[in-house]
């Protein structure tokens, strides 16, 4: 019996620090896209150690929770054929024996249904020579409905190598209690130390140069007559008794323990009780990936992923002090590693801290129209509803209406004796991959907003119409309920992110005079237009930096401590600015609710001017300009 590893991600659990960054290629980089693609962009030579768990010829269709927002969407794990699946691999497998040194290993983790003919075609593209060993992972029990044949309950992992100086730090089960009180039953008296006594009879009996008298007592040794004497003189060798064999100290606290093998019995699968466990159908346990990237590389080198999945390899890399670099097709795939690399490990997803070795980047994330239209239905509504800061909903079939929600920042509970009440607070956020949304697909969302009792809605798509348009703005005169039309038109999105800038820009003026402090009402107010700004960024395209640098900004306006009269009159004067940005973007399809209202728009025009000139005289008679 063998010590069984943990089977919990600890969320504060300490990573290594990384060393120097590669020279060669830039690392603790995600890369969103084909990995053929990614990986020809890579130079010749410049990773350490490959693995890859590349979905299974299993002609198996999963539905899949991811994390916390427990997203369910399809997860196609088939091709039509082995012979597709070969044919799928190995372009992918010669580009990844290109990027691996000579010095480096691989691993390709698959399972039963077509292990043999990818044993087969990793042969020709490594060689023969090149395969070390079909590693045997035990990762389920045996299935009681098995009655016809053995239950398939392993994974083959197959370890090839690049060269004959690749990195092998071989890895060792802990000895077992019972082994221990079997064997280890000698104790020295002067240091407590716990031995056993082992044999020192060479097991090749045709060895004259190590057939000598010793102690009285004629064998073939293992040793010269030289090294057994000086291991005798330490006390490392014992004869119990004249005319017995002398026999060799081993001490429990110099042993390693049991070396690997290739049968890995002691690494349970992902439980569905696990801390671990994000619901991905073929998710890989971190001890797995601790073990085997341990074995065949060294503190900061270059470890790849080109399928990561829910991304457990760049955890473990990153605990271990490796550099990394992750690749996966899947945008939401991507998001979800992303989350998990800054939830587990603490690393920054940030432009800055990554260029000092401190964070993390995802590149090449699907934002333009042509890339949006490619990707499959549920994966941009995915894509919409996390880019909204939303919450996708937990079924794609038959979801109401509703394809995700939003729950304002100001409906957080402060200090509520029932945490979940700001759950009835929420928007709705429809999503649709279609050329142009038409007045049907409004109505049906109306019917939801009214069912639902919800103030303000979101409609996602590459257009509308004009009669869709005209509902909206019929809808909301009507209820007073807004529907926030979000498309996906490059043109009309560049117009908006020139405006989000002039409105960053704006709060950023304010934010430079350390004198503000909200009252909570206002502070609420203040934070919902701060989320709708991050929401509509988010969509257009600007990185993480500014998002976080706007956000990080206004926590000044809540820890300067400054006079009642002037917070207040500080308060009124942001929160009444607010409307110049607004009306700078007025006619837009984004606000077609504030456009369709002809009283709507005097009355903030000449809001914003009052507040300007109520800002200024406040500003001159504090010096503050």
């Amino acid at each position: 019996m063998v010590k069984k590893t943990g089977k919990k991600e600890s969320k504060t659990r300490t990573a290594a620090k990384s060393g120097k960054p590669s020279a060669l290629v830039d690392t603790h980089v995600i890369f969103c896209g084909d990995n053929l693609v990614q990986l020809k962009k890579l130079p010749d030579a410049c990773v350490d150690l490959i693995y890859i768990d590349p979905p299974f010829n299993s002609n198996r269709t999963y539905e899949v929770f991811w994390g916390e927002s427990k997203e369910k969407r399809a997860f196609e794990d088939r091709h039509a054929s082995t012979r597709a699946y070969i044919e799928f691999m190995r372009p992918r497998c010669v580009e990844l024996r290109r990027v691996l040194t000579n010095t480096g290993s691989f691993y390709f983790h698959c399972d039963w249904h077509a292990s043999h003919y990818v044993k087969i075609m990793l042969d020709q593209i490594f060689g023969e020579n090149g395969f070390k060993t079909e590693i045997i992972w035990k990762r389920t029990h045996a299935k009681g409905l098995a009655f016809r044949a053995y239950p398939n309950n392993h994974d083959s992992i197959f370890y090839y190598t690049n060269g004959t100086g690749y990195t092998f730090n071989r890895p060792y089960w802990p000895l077992s209690e019972q082994y221990i009180e079997r064997f280890y039953r000698h104790i020295e008296p002067e240091t407590g130390r716990c031995y056993q006594l082992d044999n020192l009879i060479n097991p090749n009996p045709d060895r004259p140069n190590l057939t000598y008298e010793f102690l009285g007592i004629t064998r073939v040794w293992r040793w010269t007559r030289e090294r057994m004497q000086e291991a005798y003189e330490k006390g490392l060798i014992v004869q119990t008794k004249p005319g017995t064999v002398p026999r060799l100290k081993r001490y429990l606290d110099e042993q390693e323990g049991v070396p690997v093998d290739s049968v890995w019995t002691d690494i349970p699968p992902i439980s569905s009780q696990s801390d671990e466990r994000l619901g991905y159908p073929t998710q890989k346990p971190l001890a797995l990936l601790d073990r085997i990237i341990k074995a065949s590389s060294n503190p900061n080198d270059v470890v790849l992923d080109a399928f990561c999945g829910c991304g457990t390899a760049l955890v473990a890399a990153q605990n271990l002090g490796r550099q990394w670099i992750g690749i996966d097709i899947s945008p939401t795939a991507c998001r979800v590693m992303a989350k998990r690399l800054r939830d587990v490990c603490g690393l920054k997803e940030d432009e800055k801290f990554w260029h000092t070795g401190r964070g993390f980047v995802v590149r090449d994330l699907p934002w333009s129209e042509a890339q949006l239209r490619k990707i499959p239905p549920f994966e941009f509504e995915n894509w919409a509803v996390i880019a909204l800061g939303g919450i996708p909903n937990k079924t794609q079939v038959g979801d109401m209406g509703i394809d995700g929600r939003i729950y304002p920042v100001s409906a957080a509970p402060k200090k509520s004796p029932d945490a979940f009440d700001f759950m009835n607070v929420w928007y709705p956020i429809q999503v649709k991959q279609k050329n142009k949304v038409g007045r049907p697909d409004i109505d049906s969302f109306e019917a939801v907003m009214m069912r639902e009792d919800c103030t303000k809605g979101f409609f996602v798509s590459f257009d509308f119409s004009a009669d869709a348009l005209a509902e909206i703005g019929a809808f909301f005169k009507k209820t007073g309920k807004a529907i926030i039309a979000l498309t996906q038109n490059e043109e009309i999105l560049n117009q908006y992110l020139a405006a989000l800038v002039s409105m960053r820009n704006l709060f950023g003026t304010l934010t430079t005079h350390q004198f503000l402090k909200l009252s909570e009402k206002d502070s609420d107010a203040l934070q919902d237009t701060l989320f709708s700004i991050s929401q509509s960024e988010e969509l257009c395209q600007v990185n993480v930096k500014s998002i976080r640098s706007l956000r990080d900004s206004y926590q000044i306006i809540f820890t300067n401590d400054v006079s009642k009269t002037i917070k207040r009159l500080t308060a009124i004067t942001i929160i009444l600015s607010i409307p110049t940005m607004i009306a700078s973007i007025y006619g837009m399809n984004v606000l077609v609710p504030m456009r369709d209202n002809p009283k709507a728009f005097p009355i903030i025009l000449g809001g914003a001017l009052l507040a300007s000139i109520f800002a200024m005289l406040i500003f001159m008679k504090n010096r503050w300009l």
